[in-house]
């Protein structure tokens, strides 16, 4: 459990998940179509950190700790203690009944990508993909067009991204007034005698304030109140009372991994 959060952080350089995006054409990807899968989000059980946007800070503050990491702040859903582990992705590939499924997942295998020469945004898919496959059952165009599962797609990530400036004027204003701090994830373990053990950090990562949010000006206060910042932020206040939750669901998997003693 020693890694830290911050050094887990996929954030930087290759967008996670995807193996090997590329613009969607009907040229490039007119025959290939989307399979029934017996792993849906099995392409995220290796990672313990997903980006979210501030509108899912509340849903998802009821399953995981709500974060901020890296230079860019970028909040994520911690969904495991180490790197390369997600404790709420069983080995069928499907999370967990109760767990919320952050909107970076769910776009999955597509995304947007910038076109810097027109000046637009591009919709890609992730040729890499498993489920992905030449006659699949559900085609991605029909007749020379995108087929209404490729316009349903286009639909979420436009929306996503939306989402996605939104979070990021959030915690641009989250900077501005100074409200993040650096904080940590503490374990304290216990002896075979009950004692106390030597505490272990688990994560070091962004979290806002509470003194400093405290000591805003009433009118600022009341400006993050309308603007609805201020519900976010004590969602993400409130997520981290989950990190005891993640420590409980990684000695539940670590004890039903353990053979049982004499059947060994």
């Amino acid at each position: 459990m020693t890694d830290t959060i911050a050094n887990a952080s996929p954030l930087s350089g290759n967008v996670l998940f995807y193996g090997k995006p590329e613009p969607l054409s009907v040229e490039a990807h007119g025959a290939l179509g989307v399979n029934p899968v017996e792993q849906p989000y099995a392409f995220a059980a290796n990672t313990n950190i997903v980006p979210l946007t501030v509108t899912e800070f509340a849903p998802a503050a009821l399953s995981y700790p709500v974060i901020f990491v890296g230079e860019a702040r970028q909040p994520v859903a911690v969904m495991g203690l180490r790197q390369g582990e997600n404790l709420f992705i069983d080995e069928a590939g499907a999370f967990r009944a109760e767990a919320y499924i952050p909107a970076y997942v769910r776009r999955y295998p597509f995304v947007f990508a910038n076109d810097d020469v027109q000046k637009r945004l591009i919709l890609c898919v992730d040729r890499d993909a498993p489920f992905i496959k030449e006659g699949g059952a559900t085609p991605l165009f029909v007749e020379g067009k995108p087929s209404p599962y490729v316009e349903q797609a286009m639909e979420f990530c436009n929306n996503f991204e939306q989402e996605r400036l939104r979070t990021e004027a959030f915690v641009k204003l989250l900077a501005d007034l100074d409200l993040l701090e650096t904080r940590e994830s503490v374990f304290t373990p216990r002896n075979p005698d009950g004692s106390a053990a030597a505490p272990q950090k688990i994560a070091e990562y962004f979290a806002v304030s509470e003194d400093k949010l405290k000591a805003l000006p009433a009118e600022k206060l009341a400006e993050l109140r309308d603007n609805g910042a201020l519900g976010q932020i004590y969602a993400h206040l409130v997520s981290l009372l989950g990190w005891d939750r993640l420590i409980a669901i990684a000695f539940q998997k670590a004890a039903t991994a353990q053979p049982i003693a004499g059947n060994a």
